[in-house]
């Protein structure tokens, strides 16, 4: 039987590139997968407050915390901003590790893609993100490694697909090393 993936996308911007590859992996490199795989929107959560914690939380952030609880695995896709990743990124894993000891993300496995316009692929995001998910106790897949550089280059005009097909075939490869992995844990 399949598992439910929650795709977490690190930009809220309304053409976001990393939405685009999030909407593209859903459409069609994930369908070999027997994995259902959906985007778990973040852009509606509040700011991390510990008051939540011993004063009860915002509606959303207990919304988050149970949509993140119904999932078996994660696949989050980042842009990087300052050689790391997006506030809204880190406050989303914040919002639903918390408080301390009742993290709905505890034992998930992983997976990241850091996409960017630029050359180095959002290397410097991808692997903060890898820190914070070891504290988190998200095993991660290690390989293969998904830094997606010049995605500019790679999209098709209406950004609904990839150009070329050495880019789908890498992106199903990911895919299923990302549904190996997920089944060792």
């Amino acid at each position: 039987m399949g598992k439910k993936i929650g795709l977490i996308v690190g930009s809220l911007r309304k053409e976001s590139f990393n939405k685009k590859v999030a909407h593209i992996i859903m459409s069609t490199i994930a369908d070999d997968s027997e994995n259902t795989y959906q985007i778990i929107e973040i852009g509606q959560l509040p700011f991390y407050n510990q008051d939540f914690d011993t004063e009860g939380a915002p509606s959303t952030v207990d919304d988050f915390r149970v949509e993140v609880a119904q999932h078996d695995a994660f696949m989050f896709i980042t842009p990087e901003y300052n050689r790391s990743i997006p506030g809204v990124l880190k406050n989303a894993l914040d919002v639903a590790s918390r408080p301390y000891g009742k993290s709905v993300w505890n034992g998930k496995p992983a997976a990241i893609v850091s996409v960017s316009i630029g050359a180095i692929g959002g290397f410097g995001a991808n692997h903060h993100l890898r820190q914070c998910l070891t504290f988190l106790n998200m095993p991660a897949l290690q390989q293969p490694e998904m830094y997606i550089g010049n995605i500019t280059q790679l999209l098709s005009e209406d950004g609904t697909s990839f150009k070329e097909q050495q880019t789908v075939d890498h992106f199903k490869k990911f895919i299923q090393a990302f549904d190996g992995w997920i089944e060792k844990f």
